[in-house]
């Protein structure tokens, strides 16, 4: 696995009002880049960990890369099946197999919530296309991608172009 590791101070993508559970208090907080009060006290940066690769189905190495600072048994599981399925909807639908594209996840661990996003280099879903029902037919070849994203995650959120997605789950009961 060719993943290239960066890390980026947290930007004007969370802030309040874009990204789940945080509040006006917490973004004016979080522009100052640290935790003042809390069990995090101790001037914690909330950075984003990039992650650019390939577009490949050779997924294993990059989800457990992803959810390596979580603990946990049923509910690891749960987050391995939906970022897994995640990420095979980028490398087969968004960037069409091609492993000359590239797919950029990113992560973000705060005090509420656990965030993955996940671009690719296609045109993006349509809102209509992202709905999460199962198809109608029970042997239909596919359609059971983003019903399953919506059932691993508390919130997903799409970019308005559709090639990006936000996948969040409330921290409480996580172990990090």
């Amino acid at each position: 696995m060719d993943a290239r590791l960066d890390t980026a101070p947290l930007g004007l993508g969370l802030l309040a009002g874009s990204t789940p559970g945080l509040d006006a208090s917490q973004a004016a907080w979080n522009r100052r880049g640290r935790v003042e009060s809390g069990p995090f006290r101790a001037a914690m940066l909330l950075r984003w960990t990039d992650f650019i690769t390939p577009s490949t189905l050779q997924l294993a190495p990059l989800v457990e890369l992803l959810l390596e600072p979580i603990q946990g048994g049923q509910q690891l599981a749960t987050l391995q099946l939906g970022l897994q399925e995640v990420l095979v909807n980028a490398v087969r639908h968004g960037n069409g197999n091609d492993p000359r594209k590239c797919l950029r996840v990113r992560r973000i661990l705060t005090p509420r919530w656990l965030i993955w996003q996940v671009q690719d280099e296609g045109l993006g879903l349509t809102p209509q296309q992202r709905a999460c029902a199962l198809p109608l037919e029970p042997h239909a070849r596919g359609g059971r991608g983003l019903f399953l994203i919506h059932h691993c995650f508390d919130d997903v959120r799409w970019s308005r172009r559709g090639n990006r997605v936000q996948v969040s789950v409330r921290r409480s009961g996580w172990a990090v």
